[in-house]
């Protein structure tokens, strides 16, 4: 650690040279950038950089390294366990840094490193062009993409990290590399998956999908149907086309105009299809599902744009989540999920959710450090509530659900659903055949373990 003279003269040098904002412990504005989605986070780092492009980035990186400070970064700040921060840490800051731009002759979009999935489907909407996105529209398109990636319509373009084609990063030497299939392709592979191991991602160029029409079958049941609904869904996915997902869940019924009024602010079954097609091809799938006794129903084309706001969740809250890639989905290990919906905090915006794989998921490339790929279900319980007097029952509830399905298990997880569960969930994470290889990646390009804020890999 540097001395306070040598500190002081750096951070005064630091927010005279960079273009964005630079906050300190005492400045008016900290605690505001120091917030994150999870109200439970409560970290101080010592400095907050608002980086406006990609050489505030190296300038940050340069500072950090110069006072021997652990570097966190910040994207969307979605991360469950608060990793875009650190106590003492440098917090490179990125969501000054969301300018999205489409490319609609060759297909591809240009995201900086702090855009939102908001921004990024915004962006592509009005040339009818999508890619496989979050499920909460201000996530963090860089952690969600390096993360691996999976989202409404995956089963149709593949995961987010399929359709990766470039990334533009700043690595702990504060050099500014290009990584691609021909151009460092030895990080390019360990990017697919590997997360904010390498460094930071100021940009990142993904391949786009025609979408000119979306559909969405939405159907709320009473919670004792749930167990009909949650085995006719998996029936319907089972022989689906690879352009039809979606998810089951229970949630607290919102106030909303299509729900029945009997049913806001009480426990829920819902069916939620998600279609890259029209709504006529949609309702012929959706039949099984519609022909089950249902409380409420909501079928028709949507704007893709408008569901990926569908499930957002305020900031602030308090969280905690998990997730479990599934072999199958049996009648046994139905009851079992449905029976833990009797547990959830209501009403919350907690979610008990179980989303299908398959189709483009299944059959993208392997080679990449994503081993949930061939798993047909992942069930991931996520827990929101306000009340810090809720913790105790919210947590023991989502651990409850794990250890429920736990034995039909692949072992394998989806990192960017789960927060800090020890290097064994990280190793399933990524997979253990690739785990020597992305440590000597990590050992290239990060040696000294600087950004270690993240689902961490140790360099060899």
């Amino acid at each position: 650690m540097a001395s306070l003279s040598k500190a002081g003269a750096a951070l005064a040098a630091l927010r005279e040279d960079l273009a964005g904002e630079v906050f300190a412990p005492g400045d008016a504005g900290y605690d505001a950038a120091r917030a994150v989605f999870n109200g439970m986070i409560d970290k101080r780092p010592a400095v907050i950089a608002q980086c406006a492009d990609a050489a505030d980035v190296v300038r940050a990186v340069r500072f950090g390294r110069d006072l021997d400070l652990p570097i966190a970064v910040r994207g969307g700040g979605h991360g469950l366990a608060g990793t875009a921060l650190g106590d003492g840490a440098l917090v490179v800051d990125l969501r000054r840094m969301h300018q999205v731009t489409v490319d609609p002759a060759s297909e591809a979009v240009r995201i900086e490193g702090g855009a939102t999935m908001s921004r990024l489907d915004r962006a592509t909407q009005p040339y009818g062009l999508a890619t496989t996105g979050g499920r909460i529209s201000s996530t963090g398109v860089g952690g969600f993409v390096l993360g691996g990636g999976t989202g409404w319509l995956d089963r149709a373009f593949g995961l987010a990290v399929d359709n990766l084609i470039a990334v533009e990063l700043v690595t702990a030497d504060a050099e500014q590399v290009h990584a691609n299939a021909d151009e460092n392709p030895e990080l390019f592979w360990a990017l697919h998956g590997g997360g904010g191991n390498f460094g930071v991602a100021t940009a990142l160029t993904l391949e786009l999908h025609e979408l000119p029409e979306f559909a969405v079958a939405l159907l709320l049941y009473l919670p004792e149907a749930g167990p009909d609904a949650v085995r006719t869904f998996r029936e319907v996915l089972g022989a689906a086309p690879d352009e039809l997902g979606g998810a089951v869940l229970y949630l607290t019924g919102p106030s909303a105009e299509f729900v029945p009024e009997h049913l806001a602010g009480r426990l829920v079954c819902a069916a939620l299809l998600t279609y890259a097609g029209g709504e006529e091809d949609l309702r012929k799938l959706a039949e099984p599902l519609l022909a089950l006794p249902h409380e409420s129903q909501l079928v028709g084309t949507v704007p893709y744009v408008d569901l990926q706001c569908m499930l957002d969740v305020a900031p602030g809250l308090r969280n905690h989540w998990s997730a479990e890639c599934l072999t199958g989905l049996p009648d046994e290990l139905v009851d079992v999920y449905c029976t833990r919906a009797a547990d959830m905090p209501v009403p919350t915006p907690t979610r008990h959710i179980v989303f299908p794989q398959g189709g483009a998921i299944a059959a993208g490339p392997h080679q990449y450090p994503v081993p949930y790929r061939d798993a047909p279900w992942t069930v991931h319980p996520f827990a929101v509530w306000a009340d810090p007097a809720d913790d105790e029952r919210a947590v023991a509830w989502v651990r409850d659900v794990r250890a429920g399905v736990r034995p039909w298990s692949t072992g394998d997880v989806y990192l960017n659903l789960i927060g800090e569960e020890g290097a064994e969930r990280v190793r399933a994470g990524l997979g253990a055949g690739n785990l020597l290889r992305l440590e000597k990646v990590k050992r290239a390009y990060d040696p000294d373990n600087v950004f270690r804020f993240n689902h961490n890999i140790r360099p060899v």
